[in-house]
């Protein structure tokens, strides 16, 4: 048992693409900058067509940090 080899990374090993998990964190809770009516899309303020874009996009952000982890 002690000739396998050890697949599992050490924890304290932070990798770069990491870090791209707080932009979606920080564009959505930093609320003032988005804090408007305008421009609205097809009646919808900007206030909620901004978060719900960050939905998508944060899906986007997860599927990448997640393929360049695997």
């Amino acid at each position: 048992m002690a000739n396998q080899p050890n697949d599992h990374r050490p924890l304290r090993r932070v990798h770069w693409v990491r870090l791209l998990l707080l932009v979606p964190f920080v564009a959505v809770l930093w609320v003032p900058w988005y804090n408007r009516v305008e421009p609205a899309i097809g009646g919808v303020p900007f206030f909620y067509w901004y978060q719900m874009l960050w939905i998508v996009l944060c899906a986007a952000v997860c599927l990448i940090v997640y393929r360049a982890e695997s």
